[in-house]
């Protein structure tokens, strides 16, 4: 296949590709949010993930891919323009939800032509949004009052899809779409759902939701992303943990590198209901909802920065992962130190990556935690040895620096450098941006790309 590169006229990549994925979900309710809690894509920083899942699109009466949000069209603009600063950005689409409780791929599952439109209309839409690929949110099949039967059809949803993705790349000769999907890590609900077997190869990659584990519909504290069993849990218990779910995809014939561990960038509340404040408490519902996400059950992390600087954190050594108390609050959450031993446990057992649910949770602006922007995305980024990423160059001192002062009144895309033809700038918002090719290649802007001198 090597040699045939040149003579197909195909062009090496910007940079090398990582062996893992750093996928990360956007929520498009975030701009909802009051204040500083408020997320568009106009705050993702495009060097932080290999990949961002924009959610949520949904499917209407037609069997046809949606918009939910009266701006979603805007925002899908503003993301996919991203990669105009970074090539190697890959965006996807979500798509799923419920409509009245029910999630729209119940009916459009249920006859091969439905299906059929469907693919057509995600293909059409994938490619007029500029998205990479399609991101399956239907994370229950066989759950929510649906038919057994859709856990067969969920698997020729997938194999259709696959096919046609195949078909659309050959016939139109463009790069194939991707294809992934969301889905369950509690063991019960996998048998009920999902052929693993079946749709693992199908797949791109498979985000595993590793968390939502435990939380406040329960009578006692629990973490909501433990990565391994706590002496408390006894019987079906002993399950609800990364270590266990993971185990479980694999030993039903997931492929490991086409799975993804979740990190969450959010905590689960309880309400104590004793003097006790341990976990496994007794606990009556959730705590107080967060100023800024303000849905009872979960705190963002940013939230919880807030929270955390009068209160008693806690570590639990058996699950690796800390928790803390003020009053009657409790929440399990994920920090720094709890991201390392996931990536730690996530490189051992050769996955092929992370997902993060999600940006808009992190301290994205970095005001709230007294930390850098995205301060868990960019330690779970650094743990899993991705490269240092581009900045802008520095500030000037005392004379005006040309390299900085480079793409001011310039459009956003890429430039080469005349004084040093092994770099090429990349302007976005008026900030320059310094690349640097692969060693032996130089940019060639005729291409707006590295190739061989």
């Amino acid at each position: 296949m090597a040699k045939l590169l040149p003579a197909l006229g195909v062009l090496l990549v910007l940079h090398l590709a990582s062996s893992s994925k750093l996928v990360c979900h956007m929520t498009n309710w975030a701009q909802y949010r009051p204040s500083g809690g408020k997320f568009t894509p106009q705050n993702i920083d495009p060097f932080l993930c290999t990949h961002v899942i924009y959610t949520l699109a949904t499917i209407n009466s037609f069997n046809q891919i949606s918009p939910v949000e009266w701006n979603d069209e805007q925002h899908y603009g503003t993301l996919n323009n991203l990669k105009n600063v970074n090539p190697a950005l890959k965006t996807l689409l979500s798509v799923g939800g419920t409509t009245n409780g029910v999630s729209p791929f119940i009916a459009m599952v249920a006859k091969p032509e439905s299906r059929a439109a469907f693919i057509r209309s995600a293909i059409s839409f994938l490619h007029t949004h500029n998205f990479d690929g399609l991101n399956l949110a239907w994370e229950y099949p066989g759950q929510n009052g649906s038919p057994v039967e859709d856990k067969e059809r969920f698997t020729l949803l997938v194999q259709e899809l696959h096919t046609a993705f195949e078909d659309d790349a050959r016939e139109n000769r463009r790069v194939q779409l991707l294809l992934s999907a969301n889905v369950a890590g509690l063991q019960a609900t996998v048998n009920q759902g999902y052929e693993v077997n079946k749709i693992s190869p199908h797949f791109d990659f498979i985000n595993v939701m590793t968390y939502d584990f435990h939380g406040a519909w329960e009578a006692v504290t629990g973490h909501n992303s433990p990565l391994y069993q706590s002496p408390v849990d006894t019987g079906s218990q002993a399950h609800l943990n990364i270590n266990s779910s993971i185990s479980y995809w694999l030993s039903l014939g997931a492929e490991p590198e086409k799975l993804l561990l979740g990190f969450p960038t959010y905590g689960r509340t309880f309400r104590l209901s004793s003097g006790s404040n341990g976990l496994g408490s007794p606990a009556n519902g959730p705590a107080d909802a967060g100023p800024y996400t303000r849905t009872a059950g979960f705190w963002a992390f940013y939230e919880i920065c807030d929270f955390i600087t009068s209160t008693t954190v806690e570590w639990i050594p058996s699950q690796k992962v800390p928790y803390a108390t003020y009053g009657s609050a409790w929440v399990g959450y994920d920090d720094k130190a709890s991201y390392s031993s996931k990536v730690q446990w996530m490189t051992a057992n050769k996955l092929g990556g992370a997902h993060v649910w999600t940006m808009d949770m992190d301290d994205f602006t970095g005001s709230f935690c007294s930390a850098e922007a995205y301060p868990l995305i960019n330690h779970l980024r650094t743990s899993m040895g991705f490269p240092p990423k581009p900045t802008t160059t520095a500030a000037p001192t005392t004379t005006p620096d040309p390299i900085r002062e480079f793409c001011r009144g310039r459009p956003d895309g890429l430039y080469e450098n005349l004084a040093d033809k092994t770099t090429y700038f990349q302007c976005f918002q008026g900030n320059t941006y310094l690349h640097h090719c692969q060693p032996g290649l130089v940019y060639w802007d005729s291409c707006k790309c590295c190739n061989w001198p």
